[in-house]
């Protein structure tokens, strides 16, 4: 959410920003509904010391036996009371109606980050691995022989319907291995703190990250009310949410490994083959809460970090920064990580790191302070997939498949794996 002082200060400079994301001028409204709230609580303000000025007016009144004065001021009183009642609740309209239009205004980016309408906008930074030639054209994850027997789409269609999979056999063990590898990095080579927090959450952690008022439709919400997280960054983000903490026990940096679920509202005929987009799936989620000074630094921090997941198994990738059209509701800058996938000849985003400076702060109340007695101020929230394993899965596969149809894995794994180094072409672990 946006800090109204700003929009007020600086009307043109606010716009200018949001049209870099190409969103029509809104200060203008934003501003309409703030000076009609600010006169309705001055004017109740101004209501409530006529009414406290006849209050005192009456006792006089009565004692000196001016009935008609006594009458007047009386009433005079009572007139004030309403005509507070009534200006109260129309500043709490427009209290509402200025919050739901804040809520749903995207976050402004950074100077740094480059203009853009959508993707073919974005930068490369860098590239780290080189892809690897291969006898013939290389299968996609699910044409590969050694990957083939553990997927059933057929039985996850009769379960739960498209874009979803079922998965047996050695390759969920790979899987799990992923995911696991993923979290051991994180937490003993990166120092992140590990974190199990729920997958059904209440309207407010979604509105506190930006999933909410404006994204509904992306997400899946239970009869009863909760809403099933498209990613942990909404739990972990909200174990702030109300607080204001010290300053010096930050940054505060998490991880987490939770299913996710999404509706992929949009995507309709996107990636339909395999398993690159579905409904549900795994991440292993980053996010850090920091001072605003150290923002920007620990963000090219999360961005190595997922970046040694993918060194670690061996994937060739390449860093993107994406431009203003391309980037979410929340970010002010977002670093995309695409692996190479082979069957499908190019990179692929397997993690977005954002920082979202201080905009999911302000709605979910997320505060610091730099030293007893300060003034409390808002903290910088980041996020960050380290990785999706889905999708590492599918980017193992694909990179380690042989000519045999067997899948060579990553040495990285071997570990979690019992020593097992491969699927054979059958879908055995050996």
């Amino acid at each position: 959410m946006h800090d109204i002082r700003l929009i007020r200060e600086t009307p043109d400079a606010f716009d200018a920003a949001l049209a870099r994301r190409g969103i029509a001028p809104v200060s203008s409204e934003v501003l309409a509904i703030d000076e009609g709230r600010r006169a309705r609580i001055a004017a109740a303000e101004a209501a409530l010391a006529e009414r406290n000025a006849a209050s005192r007016e009456v006792g006089a009144a009565k004692a000196k036996g001016d009935d008609a004065e006594f009458q007047r001021l009386r009433a005079l009183v009572a007139e004030k009371k309403d005509e507070i009642a009534r200006l109260e609740a129309e500043a709490g309209a427009a209290d509402g109606a200025l919050r739901e239009t804040l809520m749903g205004i995207a976050n402004l980016p950074y100077d740094d980050v480059p203009d853009g309408a959508d993707e073919s906008g974005n930068v490369e930074v860098r590239r780290w691995g080189t892809p690897r030639s291969f006898e013939g054209k290389p299968l996609e994850h699910y044409e590969i022989p050694g990957a083939k027997a553990g997927f059933d789409f057929e039985a996850a269609g009769r379960l739960s319907g498209a874009r979803f999979v079922v998965l047996r056999g050695g390759l969920v063990r790979v899987h799990r291995a992923l995911a696991q590898f993923m979290l051991d990095t994180h937490v003993d080579k990166h120092g992140l703190t590990e974190m199990w927090t729920p997958v059904l959450v209440r309207d407010e952690a979604m509105v506190g990250t930006g999933q909410l008022p404006k994204f509904a439709e992306d997400s899946y919400q239970t009869t009863n009310g909760w809403w099933l997280v498209p990613t942990s960054e909404v739990t972990l983000t909200n174990l702030l949410a109300g607080e204001i903490v010290d300053g010096a026990s930050l940054p505060r940096r998490m991880t987490a490994h939770t299913q996710c679920f999404r509706s992929e509202a949009g995507s309709a005929g996107k990636d339909t083959a395999g398993m690159l987009r579905q409904h549900q799936f795994e991440k292993v989620e980053m996010v850090s809460i920091t001072r605003p000074e150290e923002s920007r630094d620990e963000q090219e921090r999360m961005v190595g970090c997922a970046e040694a997941i993918l060194q670690g198994l061996g994937l060739p990738y390449r860093v993107v920064m994406l431009c203003t059209g391309d980037m979410g509701f929340s970010a002010r800058r977002t670093y995309d990580l695409e692996v190479w996938l082979p069957g499908q000849d190019t990179y692929r985003e397997i993690s977005s790191v954002s920082d979202c400076g201080d905009f999911q702060a302000r709605r979910m109340n997320a505060r610091f302070r730099r030293e007893e007695g300060a003034r409390p101020e808002f903290v910088h929230t980041l996020n960050g997939s380290g990785l999706a394993v889905g999708r590492t899965l599918i980017a193992v596969l694909e990179n380690g498949q042989q000519a045999d149809g067997s899948i060579s894995l990553p040495e990285a794994l071997h570990p979690y794996l019992g020593g097992r180094t491969r699927l054979t072409p059958t879908g055995e672990l050996a």
